[in-house]
């Protein structure tokens, strides 16, 4: 069985709806596929499948312990593909205990497909973190606006933080050395990983090795969701760079899907994209990506080769390229066949100018913020 955990720095960027119709690619594709929805405080999958709402969920299995796991796996209308409910109702849920985490991680492994797809809650809660690093092949989405390609970077900074908490043992030096920072109040944030490393490296070699194994089976992947053009493909480079200098992190990009409001029809319509139009480009773009999930198969248990890494994203900028001339080239056609008027098209292009312009004065006010910060910094 390969987990697949799906997780963004924050919400809006399309995260479930991505998990969800790659699950269904998946199983379309003939391959046993069970999609979990952890997004316990929101949970919202089982609206995006269409299955409607639900009885019972993993809200409903961990506050009933008489209640069997697979009372909750269910069928789905489509072929190969089960899934179970988060149960948002339930008050709680979202804050899981360590006993009811680790009972329902072990309800999950020992489920028997050839694809676990876990729909995780947007954020850097403990939680999600930690079911991110169930598995060694976690996917990031985020978008190219710059607030999500930050928190995108932020959550995956959360998650090697997370590795080193778990490495080092409480009475070892480093385990010493890291109370001892959060006890003086200092924000994780602004500490800088690979000087970090290198004081334990020198202190503490048995954790530093310890830490390092379990860096070397961290293989996270990252999908650009969202693009209106080309250009935008190149924000996942600036992620990647960022990953590495600082959390010493190799991000592969497992590709890029552009926006389309044919993705809000078929939300109204209760349908995931895929099958309320197979052909668009949006749901081929997702289909890709699928080909490569399936394609790694086995190449997923070992680390990634750096050339590997770089043809990624070699690869995703292309694929923008092409994506962009199709969504044209679809607009065009829609235009000669009077689908979409002239109005529909001007109305579409002030759209985005709107966003275009939010996002601009989103861009100054953090930029404003950044300059206020590094005063107060220089001050002290």
């Amino acid at each position: 069985m390969q987990v697949l955990p799906i997780a963004s720095g924050k919400g809006g960027v399309g995260k479930s709806l991505f998990a969800s119709n790659t699950a269904i690619a998946l199983a379309k594709s003939g391959k046993r596929v069970i999609l979990a929805d952890l997004d316990l405080g929101a949970s919202n999958l089982h609206l995006i499948l269409g299955t409607g709402s639900v009885k019972d969920g993993i809200g409903s299995f961990l506050s009933n312990q008489d209640m069997k796991f697979a009372d909750i796996v269910f069928e789905t209308e489509y072929k190969n593909l089960k899934f179970i409910p988060g149960d948002g109702e339930i008050p709680g849920m979202a804050n899981l205990d360590n006993a009811q985490k680790t009972r329902l991680i072990r309800e999950l492994y020992l489920l028997e497909t050839d694809y676990l797809i876990l729909d995780l809650g947007a954020g850097t809660s403990f939680n999600t973190v930690d079911f991110f690093l169930s598995s060694s092949m976690g996917v990031i989405v985020t978008s190219p606006t710059l607030t999500a390609t930050l928190n995108a970077y932020l959550f995956l900074k959360n998650v090697v933080f997370r590795l080193m908490t778990t490495s080092f043992r409480k009475d070892s030096w480093a385990g010493e050395y890291f109370e001892d920072l959060k006890q003086k109040g200092k924000s994780f944030h602004k500490i800088y990983i690979p000087q970090l490393l290198e004081k334990i490296k020198s202190e503490d070699i048995e954790s530093y090795n310890i830490f390092m194994n379990s860096m070397s089976v961290f293989k996270p992947m990252l999908v650009m969701n969202m693009l209106e053009n080309p250009k935008d493909s190149q924000k996942a480079t600036k992620i990647r760079r960022s990953c590495k200098e600082y959390l010493g992190v190799e991000l592969e990009h497992l590709g890029v899907i552009y926006f389309d409001h044919l993705q809000e029809i078929a939300l109204n319509s209760r349908l995931p994209i895929i099958a309320y139009k197979p052909q668009s480009v949006i749901s081929q773009a997702i289909f890709r990506i699928a080909d490569k999930i399936l394609e790694k198969g086995e190449e997923l248990k070992t680390p990634l080769d750096i050339s590997d890494l770089n043809i990624s994203y070699q690869t995703a900028a292309m694929e923008a390229e092409i994506d962009y001339d199709s969504k044209i080239e679809a607009m065009e056609n829609l235009l000669h066949s009077g689908t979409l008027t002239e109005g529909d098209l001007i109305e579409t292009i002030r759209s985005q100018q709107f966003e275009i312009k939010a996002l601009k004065k989103e861009n100054y006010f953090l930029k404003s913020q950044l300059v206020k910060t590094s005063k107060v910094g220089i001050k002290e």
